[in-house]
């Protein structure tokens, strides 16, 4: 028996219907709707003994692409954020960015079949592993910049160059950018220099005003940061990753001189759980003196930090030294499972320990609390549902040591998350 000519077979094997709207509009327009909820929460938060909470993040977003050209493109995308039963701390962004405009750019030129694209507009930028420039759109309200982008390919190498003003969500108005902010830089990438590897120079510039200096002053910051990200396979199925970046500028009377690493060295045993064991050394760079007039701690900028030092968040790339063993493994197929070990220390004890966010969560100008920050034990999962619908899963668990032990209560933290995405307008 068929239904309206179509066999029973070929109808249940299709996606639903807004999953093929795509296939019924012109060549030239694409849309793509996407739902993302996510509950999360957390046990002893701030480490303070008994201050739990459990709450919903969900996100919509809805993008038009319209492409009359193989060399012009638009695309716009909306963003609705939104937070629900968050009892502790605050539930503006990047909780919550009701209805606004994340993305809304044209492109002139093909990357993929020319040389040069030229990207004006509200746009996302990352680079490498985003650990200084990334989209975060792990949170509610992800980032995105305004400015003007031009992309350079030729033979294995590109190259990014930019001129921007990072967008601030404003909560009950729409988004602006500017008040001051400029990011510029340029962003290379070289996969023929070195057999089985990619190499990454970068310079960026940060500019931004208003800003308080050590000794009390007011006035601008204006600093560089200057880097390589270097990345490659060695025989034996070894893999390795180095990024190093220096920094230097002043900010208002202060000068700037600060630095930061990451090296990683990975092994692929294969077989049927596909796994993969790893070591990784991250280190940023801390001020000895609050009030020398002598910024020494590193500035992460704008990065996609969530789980690069740790699943929970607590731990940003700034004044911090992080040991980290990771275990990769699938043992269900398209079930992959990650496992990790942190311990950190802070890379000078009379700097602040800062969260991903950069934020400064406690500081002992003394140094008398020490430098042992603590442990975190993470797990995650990710599995393909469907092809519209994507679950992840993780908890993560802090011990903490001496510092934190000394500037807070120093109760355990733990941090569960479950999370769905689904894509009811798929593109192309």
């Amino acid at each position: 028996m068929t239904i309206a000519g179509i066999r029973p077979d070929i109808a249940a094997a299709q996606p639903p219907l807004p999953n093929r709207f795509n296939e019924v509009t012109p060549g030239w327009l694409t849309v793509r709707g996407e739902f993302r909820d996510r509950m999360e929460g957390g046990t002893n938060i701030a480490y303070s003994p008994g201050l739990d909470d459990v709450y919903w993040l969900n996100r919509f977003r809805f993008d038009v692409n319209v492409q009359p050209t193989p060399f012009f493109n638009v695309l716009v995308q909306a963003q609705d954020a939104r937070v629900a039963a968050k009892d502790v701390g605050s539930t503006t962004a990047p909780f919550r960015n009701p209805f606004d405009l994340r993305q809304a750019y044209a492109d002139v030129g093909n990357t993929r079949d020319g040389a040069l694209t030229l990207r004006v507009g509200r746009q996302e930028m990352f680079f490498g592993e985003q650990r200084l420039v990334g989209h975060l759109t792990w949170v509610n309200a992800a980032r995105s910049f305004d400015g003007v982008r031009a992309t350079y390919k030729a033979g294995g190498f590109r190259i990014d160059a930019f001129a921007t003003s990072v967008v601030r969500i404003l909560d009950g108005e729409f988004d602006k950018s500017g008040n001051g902010n400029r990011f510029v830089g340029a962003y290379g990438s070289a996969t023929n220099w070195i057999a089985k590897a990619t190499v990454e120079p970068y310079v960026f510039w940060r500019r931004d005003q208003a800003q308080k200096g050590e000794r009390g002053d007011t006035g601008n910051l204006s600093a560089a940061t200057i880097g390589t990200r270097w990345i490659g396979k060695l025989p034996a199925s070894v893999d390795y990753g180095v990024e190093i970046a220096v920094q230097a500028g002043s900010l208002a009377s202060d000068s700037v001189n600060s630095w930061a690493g990451h090296w990683v060295a990975g092994h692929t045993i294969g077989g049927s759980w596909k796994i993969r064991i790893a070591e990784e050394y991250n280190f940023a760079s801390g001020d000895s003196h609050s009030g020398d007039g002598r910024r020494g701690t590193f500035d992460q900028l704008y990065p996609t930090g969530h789980d690069k030092l740790g699943l929970a968040d607590q731990v940003g790339w700034k004044n911090i030294r992080d040991l980290r063993s990771i275990v990769e493994f699938t043992p269900h197929n398209s079930w992959p499972v990650t496992a990790s070990v942190h311990s950190w220390w802070l890379a000078d004890a009379h700097d602040a320990l800062y969260n991903a966010a950069g934020a400064a969560i406690a500081r002992v100008p003394d140094g008398s609390a020490g430098s042992r920050v603590g442990d975190e034990i993470d797990v995650q999962l990710m599995h393909a549902l469907t092809p519209q619908v994507q679950l992840a899963a993780g908890i993560a668990h802090v011990f903490p040591a001496r510092f934190l032990d000394a500037v807070t209560p120093g109760a355990h933290y733990t941090y569960p998350f479950v999370m769905v995405t689904y894509v009811f307008l798929a593109a192309r």
